[in-house]
């Protein structure tokens, strides 16, 4: 696969956090960086896919429920996007349910993820979705 002209060549890869709780953006971002991903931030689904479309993340972890755009519209339309079909989407949300991550499956998210969540077990994942 060639390199996408729009991103450094530092080997990095680039992981969009969506969470419209900054405390949260906060948490992962710091975690993400000291795990070695660079790391994009959206507050809301329509920023997210406008960062998407834009940046082309590696992966996308979103949260399910935001203002303005929910994180499952947003990962519809995300979906729709040229060059962004196979991104990893990864749904969180405080709500554990099976039929809350069947919601997510069926709109587009690779893995659903209730928090609290250990974090090894997200980076597992994380690294998983990104081999």
């Amino acid at each position: 696969m060639a390199a996408d002209p729009n991103k450094p060549n530092d080997g990095a890869r680039t992981i969009l956090i969506v969470d419209d709780f900054d405390d949260t953006r906060l948490l992962l971002r710091t975690w993400l960086q000291k795990k070695g991903f660079r790391v994009l931030e959206a507050e809301n689904g329509n920023r997210a896919v406008v960062a998407a479309e834009s940046n082309r993340p590696d992966l996308i972890i979103m949260d399910v429920e935001m203002p303005e755009l929910d994180g499952l519209a947003a990962t519809r339309k995300i979906r729709e996007l040229r060059n962004c079909e196979s991104v990893p989407i990864v749904a969180v949300s405080a709500y554990g349910a099976d039929q809350y991550r069947a919601h997510a499956l069926a709109a587009g998210c690779n893995e659903y993820v209730s928090t609290p969540f250990e974090p090894e077990e997200l980076e597992r994942l994380i690294r998983a979705l990104l081999d």
